[in-house]
């Protein structure tokens, strides 16, 4: 009987091989490394591109025997990048992407300590029309939300799991973390039929 650290609840159920043989809600009820899913889906011939939630979705589909989720929207074809020289008054162009040139302006603009975190990235992709002094002026503005602890998105599971583990264990060393990982990985994500 193993016991699930993160809920409390025993469980003597084993994971199952990871085959064609399963169900598509089966695939699902268990942690599966995107190594072990690129293995099935080779052996299934089934699209093995995108993320680690997309290749899921497939083979579940795949191994239910039903149609394949619907293909994400695919970005829009490449469009133009600011060149350099930039300053303050370059305005930020639909599609542009954290490129180099836009590093180098803010490196010069900001300082060494400049990086394009999460803040950034988004800024520079849902703010087209607006001048690169904006976008400055946005990350001295999101510095303070830095050192906030924010939630860690659901396809990151395992920085997700010691995340927690290590706030419940503060004491605990990494090997035992990764072993409860182990452990955590090892047992149903909810019962069967659930």
């Amino acid at each position: 009987m193993i016991e699930n650290r993160n809920t409390g609840t025993a469980a003597t159920e084993s994971r199952p091989p990871l085959t064609a043989g399963l169900t598509g809600s089966e695939l699902l009820r268990w942690y599966w490394t995107l190594d072990e899913l690129t293995a099935l889906a080779r052996s299934m011939g089934v699209a093995r591109h995108g993320g680690k939630a997309a290749l899921t979705a497939r083979l579940a589909a795949a191994l239910d025997g039903t149609p394949p989720p619907a293909a994400p929207a695919r970005r829009s074809p490449a469009t133009a990048q600011l060149a350099a020289p930039v300053d303050g008054d370059t305005v930020i162009p639909p599609g542009q992407r954290c490129s180099q040139v836009l590093r180098r302006y803010f490196v010069e603009t900001i300082g060494p300590g400049f990086h394009f975190d999460a803040f950034m990235r988004d800024f520079i992709a849902r703010s087209a029309g607006r001048t690169l002094a904006d976008a400055v002026a946005h990350w001295h503005a999101t510095r303070p939300e830095t050192v906030r602890p924010r939630e860690i998105g659901e396809q990151f599971e395992f920085n997700r799991f010691t995340s927690a583990w290590h706030r419940a264990n503060p004491a605990g060393t990494r090997a035992q973390a990764r072993d409860a990982w182990y452990a955590h990985r090892a047992l149903p994500k909810h019962p069967a039929g659930g």
